[in-house]
This record gives structure tokens, C-alpha cells and sequence, in this order.
């Protein structure tokens, strides 16, 4: 680790748009559970941009970012071979000098809500890049509950195989991607098109003796269950997002129709290249139909199908009118999973109109600590297209990166701190 005192880091100040690379205190161990990491590559996410628009309630200066690749070169007293059993392995296991990927939030590992999976919402949860811990667009970070955190990349192991920016999508955008297609298409509402049985399905084993009305719905048809899907947003995040989906459906042989929307026209044309770029068995155009629109667009092809609308739609933008945008596209009975980061604007519906069409909301932040295996075999078998995504910058270049991405322009970006 280096003997400087300082280190170069991304720094916001309020009240908006004011981002700078400073001068600022390097980090240090301050509790037995923590590592600290020296960067390889730090990411720029859409979602850092909610904070760059002051629209995040913070009012203090702070180091942003909240994805890194990097090297462990401190760690506390709690990482050595007699840790207990009872705490995760990388408190016996974690070594200085072993690469490691971040989830964008910290996760203990220990508490009830990260055995269950739900690693996001960790007890002791900390998202990096805020007021209250110091992020990655930096040449070192500190990684509180480390041993419950990070992900160690182990020579042997084939994501050895791939560059630093393929790696840094599983920090937060490849398995957000899977979440978002996961809450959808595994709801119970969504499952009888995959499973070819009715609604409610498996919950049938927890009635008990139910009556037989001998009056069984007739049986569904092979238009019946034809997936209708529809895609919000389309920068790096709906990008993995459409990639994760595919691959998903294909897993399971599913028929689907997808609409892919995003007034950007920049980012529909980058989506097309990564669609066209799959191989066929990915893109099962046997299987279905994909489609990639303006809204206005977007919104005709829902209605020209004539299915009354999409059983689900993945919202991925994180404001108020893409919601808008995702109910209005929805059949009865259909699902709005979103994991954009909303604000502070109230969701734009009111009971009536959710009760109308018996809509399930499902909402909020991935656990990417558990769906890191899941990611990384997608990176792995997509990596003729996942790798070359990401554009890697100095981080000299934040203040005009960050400015560039606020208009929409370019796609994914990494900062190396060393250039």
C-alpha cells in the first residue's frame, strides 16, 4: 500500500453537477472487519448520476462510485485461518494481493436478511459513494464488512480469462440485470406462461383438501403462453438487462415478444448492435420476436398485438414517467419489476388505477452478492459482446464523463485511476 498520506479521488459538491478530482486523505483500516483495496478500474453507473443531480437528500462532499476491480492490500485483524466457522469464508480465506469485484453495497453476511439472499438490504448495509462511506473513484477504498462483501477472483478461475472492464459489470449493472428480469418473469403471475399451468400453481399445495368444482378453465394455448415483455431504458443497465432476459427465456424455451423502448436514439442503436451481435441460439428468433422503439413506437407495437398489453415490464430509468410509460404498457394481471433508483417524486399512480388491473409493483436494489454466480456465467458465455462495452477513461476525465453521461452521450465507462 502506499505510504502517501493522500490519494486522488472523485469528489461531489453540492448542490449539483460539481464533481472534481482532488487530493483527499487516503483511507485506512478502522475496524478488524475491514480491507482496503488499491482500484484497478472504477465504474461511472447511471445511477451515480442521481447524486450528481443533487436529487439525493446529500449535502456533503464525498468520493463517488460504487463499482471496482482491485487488489486487497490491507486487511483487519478478523482475516486469519482460526476466524470463526461461523463467519463467512473470506474472513479465513482473504489474503493481501487477491483480486477481488465489489457488490456497490456493503453486506455483513451474518445478519437474517443476508442468509436469506436479500444481501441489499443487509442490516449493516452501506452503499459506497455517499456521505457515509467514502466510494471507488479513487485509487483506494475502503471495504467495511469485508469478509462478507467482496468477491475473490482466483488465478484458477475462468473469469480470470477476462479484462478488467468485462469484470467491473459484475460490481452492480450485469447482475442488476438479471435481478430485474428475475422479479419478473419467476412472479406467479408470470409462471403459468413458462409452466403451462393456471394460475395460482404451487400455491395449490398449501390449501389443503379444496373442493373440485369440476369446472377446470380450458386448458391454455400455445398463443396463451407466448411471453409479452417490454423493456424501459436502455442505457448499460437495460443493455444487460436484454441480455440476461434472452438468455434466460432461452434457458427455458420459452415463446416471447419483446419491445425494447428508449427515446435515446443513440442507445437504441447500441442495443441493436448487441442484440445483432448474439449468436442465434441466444437471440431464438424461432422463439419470439424483439423489437427495439421510440416510445411512441414502443407504445403502437403493444397495441397493434392485440393482447391487451405485456404481462411484464422491466422499468429501468428510475423516474416518475418511465412508470408511467411501464403501467400504460401492462395488461391486467401484469408486473412492473423496477430496479431504476427513484427519488423523491411519489409514484405516479393512485390506488384506483393499481387496483383496476391487478398490477404487482416490484421494486428496489439488487443483491448483487447473491446473484454473482449467476452474473458471472452469463459474462461468461456472453463475453464476445459483454466485453467490449465498457470504454475505460482517466480518471483526469470524471468531470467530463460524468458531464457527457448526464446528456446521454456514450455508453458504459471506467476510470483507471493510475493513467
Amino acid at each position: 500500500m502506499s505510504d502517501s498520506e493522500t490519494q486522488l479521488a472523485v469528489q461531489w459538491y453540492p448542490p449539483s453537477f460539481d464533481v472534481r478530482v482532488e487530493a483527499v486523505p487516503m483511507p485506512k483500516v478502522e475496524h478488524p472487519d475491514d480491507a482496503i483495496v488499491k482500484i484497478q478500474l472504477a465504474g461511472l453507473c447511471g445511477s451515480d448520476l442521481h447524486g450528481y443531480r443533487g436529487h439525493e437528500g446529500i449535502s456533503d462532499p464525498h468520493t463517488c462510485g460504487h463499482e471496482f476491480v482491485g487488489h486487497v492490500v490491507a486487511l483487519g485483524s478478523s482475516f486469519h485461518s482460526g476466524s470463526p466457522a461461523s463467519r463467512p469464508e473470506l474472513y479465513r480465506t482473504l489474503k493481501l494481493n487477491d483480486k477481488v469485484v465489489s457488490p456497490f453495497s456493503v453486506s455483513c453476511g451474518e445478519c437474517r436478511f443476508c442468509r436469506i439472499g436479500f444481501t441489499a438490504r443487509c442490516a449493516s448495509s452501506l452503499l459506497f459513494g455517499t456521505s457515509a462511506l467514502p466510494g471507488a473513484q479513487a485509487q483506494f477504498v475502503r471495504v467495511p464488512h469485508a469478509g462478507g462483501t467482496l468477491v475473490v477472483l482466483p488465478p484458477d478461475s475462468p473469469l480470470s480469462e477476462l479484462p478488467d472492464p468485462a469484470l467491473l459489470l459484475l460490481a452492480d449493472i450485469l447482475p442488476t440485470g438479471i435481478f430485474v428480469a428475475t422479479q419478473a418473469i419467476t412472479h406467479p403471475k408470470v409462471m403459468p406462461l413458462l409452466t403451462g399451468v393456471t394460475w395460482p400453481g404451487p400455491a395449490r399445495a398449501f390449501y389443503g383438501n379444496a373442493i373440485d368444482i369440476q369446472d377446470a378453465p380450458a386448458p391454455l394455448t400455445a398463443e396463451d403462453r407466448t411471453l409479452e415483455i417490454a423493456i424501459v431504458g436502455l442505457g448499460p443497465v437495460g443493455m444487460c438487462a436484454t441480455v440476461a432476459l434472452l438468455d434466460m427465456l432461452a434457458n427455458a424455451q420459452a415463446h416471447f415478444n419483446i419491445v425494447a423502448i428508449d427515446p435515446n436514439a443513440a442507445r437504441r442503436a447500441s442495443l441493436q448492435a448487441v442484440y445483432d451481435a448474439l449468436p442465434e441460439n441466444a437471440r431464438r428468433t424461432s422463439h419470439g420476436t424483439f423489437q427495439i422503439a421510440d416510445i411512441d413506437e414502443g407504445k403502437e407495437i403493444v397495441r397493434t398485438r392485440g393482447r391487451g398489453g405485456c404481462h411484464a415490464v422491466l422499468e429501468i430509468v428510475g423516474n416518475p414517467s418511465a412508470l408511467t410509460l411501464a403501467l400504460s404498457l401492462l395488461a391486467p394481471a401484469g408486473v412492473i419489476s423496477s430496479c431504476g433508483v427513484h427519488q423523491g417524486p411519489p409514484l405516479p399512480f393512485i390506488g384506483r388505477e393499481m387496483y383496476g388491473k391487478n398490477v404487482s409493483l416490484e421494486f428496489g436494489r439488487c443483491s448483487v452478492r447473491t446473484l454473482f454466480g449467476p452474473a458471472a456465467g452469463l459474462l461468461l458465455r456472453r463475453r464476445d459482446v459483454l466485453a467490449e462495452v465498457v470504454k475505460v477513461v482517466p480518471l483526469a476525465d470524471a468531470a467530463h464523463s460524468y458531464a457527457r453521461f448526464e446528456r446521454g452521450e456514450g455508453g458504459k465507462v471506467a476510470f483507471d485511476p493510475w493513467a
